[in-house]
């Protein structure tokens, strides 16, 4: 593999990659949020990755990553008596979003490491470059 298809598969996970903290970062800021516009409490969302075949120039296929798709996780959300809260129902029980933010934390650091792993394949991989063009010299 050379390096400049190394850096594109990169740089193809670092794209998923930050799409899955902007996922996870929406996820922990409604956390709270217990009316959407759509009607009810805000649904948890989660990201998939897909694989997927990418042709180089030499005509081999390499395999890359992809955001698949971010959908609900349809789990339900706890309910919390709190007959002051404006959504609370004739029981006094609130619907409240199924995000459990010590789980989105996890998520979030996972994500940021890979992420970093995969900055740091890229920053070697230019190094690794630039090394090889001051061997010509």
């Amino acid at each position: 593999m050379n390096l400049i298809t190394g850096i594109d598969l990169s740089a193809d996970a670092l794209s998923a990659q930050k799409t899955r903290l902007d996922v996870v970062a929406q996820n922990i800021a409604n956390a709270q949020t217990t009316r959407t516009p759509e009607g009810g409490p805000y649904q948890r969302q989660v990201v998939s990755f897909e694989t997927e075949l990418m042709k180089r120039s030499d005509g081999a296929t390499v395999e890359t990553v992809k955001v698949g798709q971010i959908a609900p996780d349809r789990t339900p959300g706890q309910q919390v008596y709190n007959p002051q809260h404006p959504d609370a129902g004739p029981d006094g029980m609130v619907k409240m979003p199924n995000v459990n933010l010590a789980y989105e934390m996890v998520d979030l650091i996972t994500a940021s490491r890979a992420y970093e792993a995969n900055l740091s394949f890229v920053k070697n991989a230019r190094t690794l470059a630039q090394k090889t063009l001051d061997i010509g010299k």
